[in-house]
Parts: structure tokens; C-alpha cells; sequence
């Protein structure tokens, strides 16, 4: 009886130890899962990656004056390890935590050195694997100072200092060309979303890479298996400085007349290439943004710019010569029985006029009356006479989201006697701009449309790997006797007609203006207030052409003229872009031989030495070389060399003065004080947003107007 109670005494103790065994083993498997759960996977992060994905860098996209329009920069998350390195590393912490923060402090000077080191001494409390040093994302810059403190200099699993770096989209000219370029998610891994960035995504992107880490003598090593390979940059057709002339003389008139919506497209005449192209929208009073490309994808009747089609139509056919006439009478004219309005019809009418005339004072009785008289009884072949100038075809575009011209024909159904009348004079049709862009560019080119291009080829190191040519839709939309009719009649419509505003005393300019009323759906275009669509679209020099541009104004109600607001803005543009192409040609005429001495902009003056110094240029210097640190200064030209003065005002904590300075050196410089940049224009700085000499603050932007 002892016996078996001794046997149950030892299986109760038996028990209870195996009992409290699994107790043990369940209390750390939670600990595991749940206390420690972040160690763990920290651990598994570092240690045991097996073909881990190694993203590319995405490709820049460049203009054609060779400027940097949209590149990816790094930005940076910096953390701590508290538990990396053990004891020794704990104990150089502490040892250098005051110099750590100071340091900190400079960097980041939203943040004094006491936070900075509570908010140290908080993570190394809770011995986090992965604690946020710094709240925000940061540069490259500030990057690698924090990088060079004590400790934070050593080897991540030494010191524990660690990194997370996200590609940043940048576009160094801010929204200048915004929609044209596109743009990316704010993870870029995921790609792009609109634009030039969208439709050439794969070529960008580049291919991800692969690594895995192995073991080499008790050290953990990242093995290539396959190295990610970089994306191509792609070259675009864009000319910084003519967009920027696009630009800047669009939201002037905008502002001034208060329009909702404009749009501008600047072609090179002989290749289609897109120099420059605007899309702005009202989003506050006196204030414009490009928030869709309306260039591409606007579906609007086009107006009286739709007339030279028309009278190219009858021309074509032999139906009319400049020697016939219309008479237009008072300026009203029932055409089955509705009536059709001259824009003076309130003044009287115009009574006789011209073929010339008809579209040099934009007469739509006079169009519609010559249209209805030809082509009444056989609308479709006015119809097939437009085909046949290609207006109705796809363009295709490199870039997507453009729309498709909506140009009926009899028989496709819906085909009203008024139809024939209205669509002569641009109504009744619909037509992206950039479509009205490629027939007027056509015309400028002897006839031979070819396809609007806005990426030339893709390169790869500065070197062209690919280039895509000027594609022809159509070699000749008309024979050269109405080409040159319809050339001496649009030159007409400038010099003598409703579009003196585009014209120019340096060279000739040829177009064709246009207003029209837009349609407010099914309530037609009577309802409310009038909606208007100003246009004018023509090229210079007229008698060699070089550029083809578009403008297309939307306003609401009061004083629509398409010569004197959209011919007004072609005017500005024509002559900035003709005087720039001057300053090009005097460049090239200078003599090889001859001593040039530039104009330099502030900012860092021993990177401006070294390059007067590769170009031969004398230089005079105030200060001296101290290593590897960076002089800021400012030049000043003179007939023999550059003298280039050290800006010895610069302060710790206050914001540095960057007037004169180029987009670069002031980004660099704010940047590296902790500020963000927002540019606005090219060139040279000539304003700040916040003043040289004050205390900057925790996340403060400044922009910068570039001119």
C-alpha cells in the first residue's frame, strides 16, 4: 500500500513538471508571437533574404536643350537598431549622445538638440530594432551628414544606424509641362500614370535585379544574382525656354480677361516636334494649373479656324477661285429657315465680298453660302473633301489620352439640311486642338502633314540608342495651286483682317482666328450666361515657315474676339520665340577666335573655376581653397576675366540668400538647411518667398521665382 502511494506521489510530480513544461513552452511560443514578434521579423529581415528584389533607378526625362524636366532622386527614412552591436555599442552611444544630437540639430534644425536626444533616450528605453530618428523623409544630402556622426559612421549591425530609401519623382522646372510629362505613383515602384511618363513606362522603369545573402566567414554578404539595370531616359521634343514663353504669355491674358481654360501647342513646322504645349485651368481667382492635357483631349467644336478647311474644300474641287463673291447683305441670312449670323450683323453686314475677304473678316454667310451652293445636294462630298485632307484621321500620338475628330458624314445617319451650312463654318464637328495644330502645320509645310511627335529617342549615358522619325500621314493633303491660294489669303487675314493682333513688324505671320459659342450640351447654346471659344491658329515666318502655334481660350460670357485675345497671346509668343531663334544664330556667328567672357550666376564658386578654368577663361578670386568645403559667392564679369567674390554672410539656422543663384546651387544650398524648394520659372533666382537673415522653421517651403 506504501508501495503504490510512494508510485502516485512520483507521477504527480511527473506531471506537474511536464504540465509546467508546456506551460513554459506555451508562454514563450506567446512572448514569441506576440511580445517579440517585431525582434523576430527584424531578424528574419536581415538574416535569411532569399532573392530579394533590387529596384532600378527610373530614367530621367530630358528636353531637347538637353535640360533635366523629370529624374528620380532619393529620399531617405533614417532608424536606430538599440540592440545591434550589444553592450560596446550601447556604450559609445552614450558617450557620444550629446555630440550626436548636436549634430542632429544642425541638420534638421526643426528640432532642437534636447528633443532630439529624449526622443534617442525613449527607443533605447524600449530597445526598438527599427526606431524613426527623424519624422519626415529626407535628402540625399542630409542623408549622408546624419551618416558621418559618431556611431552612425559605423556598419549597420554594428552601430544599428540604418535606412530606407524611396525614388522620388522630381521635375526641376516645377509644373512647367506638368501634363505633358506626367506623372508617376508616389511608390514609383508601381509605375506611372499619365503622359510621356506613362507611355514610355517600360523603357523608364528599367528591369529589377535579384540578391541573396550568404554567410562568408561568420559575416552575412548581399550576392549579386542579377544586377538591376537602369532605365533608359527618354528625350523629348520640349524646349524649356519656349515653353516657358508659352507659358507665361497664356496666363497673362487668361488673368486679364478671366478665363476658365487655355491651351496652347507650338509646333516645329517641318517635323511635327512639339516645342512647347500648354494646358491651363482656373482654380482660383488669377490662378491657373495644368490639371488635364485639354490640348490632346478637349472635344470642342473648333469654330471659324475650321473655314479655311472648308474654302480649301471648294478650291480643291474647282468649285470657287478668289475672283468670286458672296453677298453676305445686312449680316443675317435665313439658310432653311434658321438664321445664320455675321459677327458685325448688329452694324449692318458686310454686303459684297471676296473669297479672300470671306475669310479675312471671317464671314459665315459668306462660307456657308458658297459651302451650301456647291455641296447642297451632295453633302457628302464636302465631306470626303475633308477626309481627304486627313482631318479625320487618328493621329496616334506617342502620349496617350488624345481624342479622335468627330467629323460626321450623310451617311452615317443624323444628317439634318442644316447640318452642311453650320459644319462649313466649324460647328456641328468636333476636333481636339492638337488636331487644328497638325492641319495648319501642314498647310505651313507645302502641304506634307506630318504626325505631332513629342519624344525624339531614348538614350542611355547621353548617348542616343534609339530615335524615332518624323512620320508622314499624309505627303500632300491638296495640290500646290490651292496650297498657295489658300497661303496668300491666310497672310491676308493677319495683315489686313480680323487677326492684326497676330501679326508681327519683324517678320509675316499667316493664320486664321476663330470664336465660337460652345454648346452647354442639351441645353444647347442658349442657356445661362455665353460660353465662348477663342481661337487662333497660323505660323511664322509666313514665307519660310518655321513654327506653327495654336491658342484656344474658354471664357464665360462678355467680349469674345479670337484676334484680339487668342491672336493677341499667338502674337507675344511668335515674336519671343522668333528673337530667341536671333540670339541662337548670333551665338553661332561668333568668331572662334574671340574671347568671350560669360555671364555667371551665383552660388558655388569653386565649381564655377573649375569650369571658366576648362574654358579659358580668367578668373580673379577672393578666398582660398579650404579642402573639400564648399564656397558660396557671387561672379562679376568684366571685359578681361570673372571675379568671383566668397558670400561670407551665410549663418547657421537662418535662410541664405540664393537671388542670382541657377536652379541647382539653390535647391542644393536650401536643401541642405533643411528647407524644401518649390521653383517656379527658369533662369536665374531673382525672388524668395522668405527673406535672407530669417530663422527657419520646421518644414517650411520656399519657392523660388525663376526669370
Amino acid at each position: 500500500m506504501a508501495s503504490k502511494k510512494k508510485i502516485m506521489t512520483r507521477y504527480f510530480f511527473v506531471i506537474l513538471i511536464m504540465g509546467l513544461v508546456g506551460v513554459a513552452i506555451i508562454v514563450k511560443a506567446a512572448i514569441i508571437m506576440f511580445a517579440e514578434r517585431q525582434y523576430w521579423q527584424d531578424v528574419a529581415e536581415r538574416f535569411v533574404k532569399e532573392n530579394v528584389i533590387v529596384k532600378p533607378n527610373r530614367g530621367n526625362i530630358i528636353s531637347s536643350d538637353g535640360s533635366l524636366m523629370a529624374s528620380s532622386l532619393p529620399e531617405y527614412r533614417i532608424y536606430m537598431d538599440f540592440k545591434a552591436g550589444g553592450e560596446e555599442k550601447d556604450a559609445l552611444l552614450m558617450k557620444h549622445l550629446d555630440e550626436i544630437c548636436e549634430g542632429l540639430n544642425k541638420i534638421f534644425p526643426g528640432k532642437s538638440a534636447r528633443e532630439f536626444k529624449n526622443h534617442l533616450l525613449t527607443g533605447r528605453k524600449k530597445g526598438s530594432r527599427n526606431y524613426l530618428i527623424y519624422p519626415e523623409r529626407i535628402s540625399y544630402i542630409q542623408y549622408k551628414e546624419a551618416k558621418n556622426l559618431p556611431v552612425f559612421s559605423m556598419n549597420k549591425y554594428r552601430g544599428g544606424f540604418h535606412e530606407q530609401v524611396y525614388n522620388q519623382r522630381k521635375k526641376p522646372f516645377g509644373s512647367l509641362a506638368n501634363r505633358t510629362l506626367g506623372d508617376v505613383y508616389a511608390d514609383t515602384a508601381k509605375g506611372a500614370r499619365s503622359g510621356i511618363e506613362l507611355a514610355f513606362d517600360s523603357i523608364l522603369k528599367g528591369k529589377d535585379g535579384i540578391t541573396r545573402r550568404q554567410k562568408v566567414k561568420n559575416k552575412w554578404l548581399n550576392i549579386v544574382e542579377i544586377p538591376p539595370t537602369d532605365g533608359y531616359d527618354v528625350v523629348t521634343t520640349i524646349d524649356v525656354g519656349m515653353q516657358d514663353i508659352c507659358e507665361k504669355a497664356l496666363v497673362d491674358m487668361l488673368r486679364e480677361i478671366n478665363a476658365t481654360e487655355g491651351v496652347v501647342v507650338l509646333m516645329e513646322t517641318e517635323t511635327g516636334d512639339v516645342k512647347g504645349i500648354v494646358n491651363m485651368t482656373r482654380v482660383g481667382v488669377g490662378q491657373y494649373r495644368e490639371i488635364r492635357n485639354g490640348a490632346l483631349s478637349n472635344m470642342m467644336e473648333p469654330g471659324s479656324t475650321f473655314k479655311t478647311a472648308s474654302m480649301m474644300v471648294a478650291l480643291e474641287d474647282g468649285y470657287i477661285t478668289t475672283e468670286d463673291g458672296v453677298d453676305t447683305g445686312n449680316g443675317i441670312k435665313m439658310m432653311h429657315n434658321r438664321p445664320m449670323r455675321d459677327h458685325n450683323w448688329r452694324r449692318g453686314g458686310y454686303q459684297y465680298l471676296t473669297v479672300p475677304q470671306i475669310l479675312m473678316v471671317s464671314s459665315n454667310i459668306g462660307i456657308s453660302t458658297l459651302i451650301e451652293k456647291h455641296y447642297g445636294k451632295d453633302p457628302g462630298k464636302f465631306v470626303e473633301g475633308l477626309y481627304r485632307m486627313s482631318m479625320n484621321v487618328p493621329l496616334e500620338l506617342q502620349i496617350p489620352g488624345a481624342g479622335k475628330p468627330n467629323i460626321r458624314h450623310p451617311k452615317d445617319g443624323r444628317w439634318s439640311r442644316t447640318a452642311l451650312p453650320w459644319m462649313s463654318i466649324g460647328y456641328e464637328t468636333q476636333i481636339p486642338p492638337i488636331y487644328t495644330a497638325t492641319f495648319y502645320n501642314a498647310i505651313a509645310n507645302n502641304g506634307k502633314m506630318v504626325k505631332p511627335r513629342f519624344v525624339k529617342g531614348i538614350s542611355r549615358n547621353g548617348t542616343m540608342v534609339e530615335e524615332y522619325p518624323v512620320e508622314v500621314i499624309n505627303p500632300s493633303i491638296c495640290s500646290e495651286k490651292t496650297l498657295t491660294t489658300i497661303k496668300e489669303i491666310l497672310e491676308k487675314v493677319v495683315s489686313d483682317g480680323l487677326a492684326k493682333p497676330a501679326g508681327s513688324k519683324q517678320f509675316k505671320v499667316a493664320g486664321k482666328t476663330g470664336t465660337a459659342q460652345v454648346s452647354q450640351g442639351a441645353a444647347g447654346y442658349t442657356s445661362g450666361v455665353t460660353n465662348y471659344l477663342v481661337s487662333f491658329c497660323g505660323y511664322f515666318p509666313a514665307d519660310k515657315p518655321k513654327y506653327t502655334c495654336l491658342v484656344a481660350i474658354q471664357k464665360a460670357g462678355g467680349l469674345a474676339s479670337g484676334g484680339l485675345m487668342a491672336g493677341g497671346v499667338f502674337g507675344k509668343i511668335a515674336e519671343r520665340v522668333y528673337a530667341k531663334d536671333l540670339v541662337l544664330n548670333i551665338k553661332n556667328a561668333i568668331d572662334s577666335a574671340t574671347v568671350v567672357i560669360p555671364d555667371v550666376k551665383a552660388g558655388e564658386m569653386l565649381a564655377a573655376r573649375k569650369v571658366l578654368d576648362g574654358l579659358d577663361v580668367n578668373t580673379d578670386v577672393s578666398f582660398r581653397a579650404r579642402g573639400s568645403k564648399q564656397i558660396w559667392g557671387s561672379a562679376e564679369p568684366n571685359e578681361k576675366e570673372v571675379v568671383l567674390n566668397e558670400n561670407k554672410t551665410l549663418s547657421e539656422g537662418v535662410v541664405p540668400s540664393v537671388v542670382g543663384m541657377g536652379a541647382r546651387d539653390a535647391v542644393y544650398l536650401l536643401e541642405s538647411k533643411g528647407m524644401k524648394v518649390h521653383i517656379a520659372g527658369v533662369g536665374k533666382v531673382r525672388r524668395q518667398s522668405i527673406a535672407h537673415g530669417a530663422k527657419i522653421q520646421k518644414g517650411q517651403t520656399i519657392t523660388l521665382q525663376l526669370n
